[in-house]
């Protein structure tokens, strides 16, 4: 386990902790009041027209976190979020206002475990990311009354800067006693396999996410016989199915837990993976483990392989279109496209050269400037891990070791 913060300190001349937090209180009401504004109706109200369902019922709790979402993760166009423009539109605001604002873009998700209560703050262990935070309120200590060491808080944490070592509760805070632990450890888990990025804050999970994908795609192309499959939808279905089974029937017999991802259900005698209806009405699914960029699954890749085995098919406008839609949705990553292209360096030229309309492309030239111009947000972050991490403490209250 590892420790996210040591303390909260201030340097010669720097505004006080209290003060912060003050501030804070101040400036995220003025966020608040500008998000629900006129301006933001078109993007907001059917965020929250959708969760609230057909029956229109939506409680305070979930308002407040579907709001304090769309505050400071939600992507407006041009891809700016609220507190952006919020920033952008206050010229009174100072360095350290702005500073401070900033640093909420990047919340901390997660569920903690309560260690203690430390005067204003409590300690929290985030069983997500297996980082200790120390966590204040904007509305003071009164926030914790009722909460108990050894409970649990599912909320979103945001920085105090400059402070070192501080965070502020954002947003919806549930608390949950020790009796529910069955069900906070489910949750968890459940948070952290959806979301591996969320685990991945924690820097020392990033290896050991790579070691088990790394073993995870050896025990795949084992299993399988290489690292891509092109399938029916319902064969392929099946064949990760048998994987999967395989993979737990193996961390059983080995003593180990089993490691969740996707849609897996628990228990040996059901199914582990259902494709998303996108991709069951597919002719085919291309399923690749890439070291990478991990396991993913591709609509119609028995189609675009043809294509590129084919560069006669260049000149239909379905084998345009498929390749189009790869080209272009950001849900699909560069990897089919340069597999292909290393697949068929005698072709690929010829498909591009069709598709694109320019008789001097080649793809030894071009093809990387042209994946980037497509599909620059792939290239802006660092690869991650496709495999999640549970840490130990989770583990433990997964298995009952509490």
């Amino acid at each position: 386990m590892a420790d996210a913060v040591q303390g909260a300190h201030q340097g010669v001349g720097e505004p006080s902790l209290t003060g912060l937090i003050e501030r804070s209180a101040e400036l995220k009401g003025q966020l608040v009041a500008f998000a629900q504004s006129a301006r933001f109706d078109r993007w907001l109200t059917p965020l929250l027209l959708e969760a609230a369902g057909p029956e229109r019922r939506l409680d305070e709790g979930a308002v407040i976190r579907i709001t304090d979402h769309f505050i400071l993760r939600y992507r407006l166009p041009g891809g700016s979020t609220v507190v952006d423009r919020f920033v952008a539109g206050r010229k009174d605001l100072t360095a350290a206002d702005r500073e401070m604002l900033l640093g909420w873009r990047d919340p901390v998700e997660g569920i903690f475990e309560i260690q203690r209560k430390e005067g204003d703050a409590v300690v929290l262990l985030n069983l997500v990311d297996d980082l200790v935070y120390r966590a204040y309120s904007n509305v003071g200590r009164a926030a914790f009354r009722g909460v108990s060491r050894g409970g649990f808080l599912h909320t979103c944490l945001v920085p105090v800067r400059p402070a070192d070592g501080a965070w502020l509760v954002s947003g919806a805070m549930s608390y949950y006693p020790r009796s529910n632990v069955s069900e906070i450890a489910r949750a968890a888990i459940e948070l952290a396999t959806s979301r591996p990025e969320l685990v991945f804050r924690n820097p020392e999970k990033i290896e050991q996410g790579w070691q088990r994908m790394r073993e995870d795609r050896a025990a795949f192309v084992e299993f399988c016989g290489g690292d891509e499959l092109v399938l029916p939808p319902a064969e392929a279905e099946d064949r990760l199915n048998a994987y999967y089974r395989h993979r737990q029937e193996a961390a059983v017999a080995g003593g180990q837990p089993g490691r969740a991802r996707g849609r897996r259900l628990p228990g040996l005698d059901l199914p582990f993976f259902e494709l998303p209806r996108e991709l069951a009405d597919s002719d085919t699914i291309g399923v690749i483990y890439d070291e990478v960029d991990g396991l993913n699954f591709y609509a119609d890749y028995g189609m675009l392989r043809d294509l590129f085995a084919n560069p006669a098919c260049a000149g239909r406008k379905q084998y345009q279109d498929l390749l189009r839609t790869y080209l272009r949705e950001e849900s699909i990553t560069p990897l089919p496209i340069r597999r292909l292209a290393a697949a068929n360096p005698g072709t690929a030229d010829v498909v591009f050269r069709k598709l694109l309309r320019k008789p001097g492309f080649t793809w030894s030239e071009h093809g990387e400037a042209l994946l980037r111009r497509r599909k620059p947000w792939y290239y802006e972050n660092e690869p991650r891990p496709g495999v999640s991490v549970i840490g130990d403490r989770l583990s433990q209250l997964d298995a009952g070791r509490q």
